[in-house]
């Protein structure tokens, strides 16, 4: 049991927060984005367990994975990977949008 790649994501995030707090981009600017971030987390958890179901999508042997499972197939560090990937996607839109606006 590695807790290497769940670390790696939590930093990231914190570092994405960090990001986020100094620049007032999106979440310490308002919680209402935070919606942005769970409303995407939450599609694409339902798409990984349609994707489980229909045996398109599987766990398959990872030494990097703590090998704890939320469900059958779907390890914990998914839902640290799809906010990480959320939260990425939100900021650099934030980002680029301040930057645009800037003359």
């Amino acid at each position: 049991m590695s807790f290497l790649y769940l670390a790696a994501l939590l930093v990231s995030i914190t570092g994405l927060a960090t990001l986020d707090f100094k620049f007032k981009l999106a979440i310490a600017k308002s919680k209402k984005y935070l919606c942005l971030i769970l409303i995407p987390v939450a599609f694409f958890l339902t798409w990984d367990l349609a994707g489980i179901s229909a045996g398109i999508f599987f766990r398959g042997s990872a030494a990097h994975l703590t090998g704890l499972l939320l469900s059958s197939e779907l390890p914990l560090e998914e839902i640290f990977f799809l906010i990480l990937l959320s939260y990425s996607a939100l900021l650099l839109l934030k980002a680029f949008t301040r930057l645009g606006g800037r003359k």
